[in-house]
């Protein structure tokens, strides 16, 4: 690794730390562990990251482009309500499976004992999810495909929807693969 570009080292730290957190019962995530499995010195990781907090924020950060970037397409290619608020939670559960040790991040569950901010700012990253939602099923409100008194409510559900999948997902160790049945559920939660 001695000869690889700075920005590409950042990158290689922040690959490695995602395919550990692909172990939900594997070795504890420390900066130790993730030294060893890159070969290098834990000071050569903190020459790229102040701290492991900044490397958990360095996977947010590819989250939120991720996700938000994905979701703007949704939202500019469908003109229906109903549409962009299926293609939103189409994405969200689809990116949990491309990206398993990403999920551990999305659920909370790798911040566990992690500084504090990094839940907050997952917990912000949920409020933007139901916010392009609640855009979604107020266009479809519009379209006279939902009532408008429900748009809260009805966001609120399907973040948790997504939160449950994410978490059940995370727990079968990565094998249980939202299928045929979960369009029928979100088809049902859109009404």
């Amino acid at each position: 690794m001695a000869t690889t570009p700075p920005g590409q080292r950042k990158l290689q730290i922040l690959q490695a730390l995602a395919a550990m957190l692909e172990h939900p019962k594997g070795e504890k995530i420390t900066t130790a562990a993730l030294a060893r499995r890159l070969e290098v010195s834990e000071a050569a990781l903190y020459r790229h990251f102040a701290s492991k907090a900044q490397m958990f924020e360095g996977l947010i950060e590819f989250i939120e482009t991720s996700v938000f970037g994905l979701i703007n397409q949704a939202t500019e290619r469908q003109q229906d309500g109903m549409a962009q608020a299926r293609d939103i939670l189409a994405l969200l559960l689809q990116f949990a499976v491309n990206n398993p040790g990403m999920t551990r991040v999305l659920t909370g569950e790798a911040l566990v004992g992690e500084d504090e901010r990094l839940q907050q700012r997952m917990n912000q990253f949920y409020d933007r999810v139901e916010l392009a939602l609640k855009g979604a099923l107020r266009l479809a409100a519009s379209e006279g495909q939902a009532h408008e008194d429900d748009v809260t409510a009805r966001a609120n559900l399907l973040v948790a929807f997504v939160l449950g999948r994410w978490h059940r997902y995370a727990k079968s160790g990565f094998k249980l693969v939202p299928g045929r049945e979960t369009g029928v559920q979100i088809a049902l939660l859109l009404g």
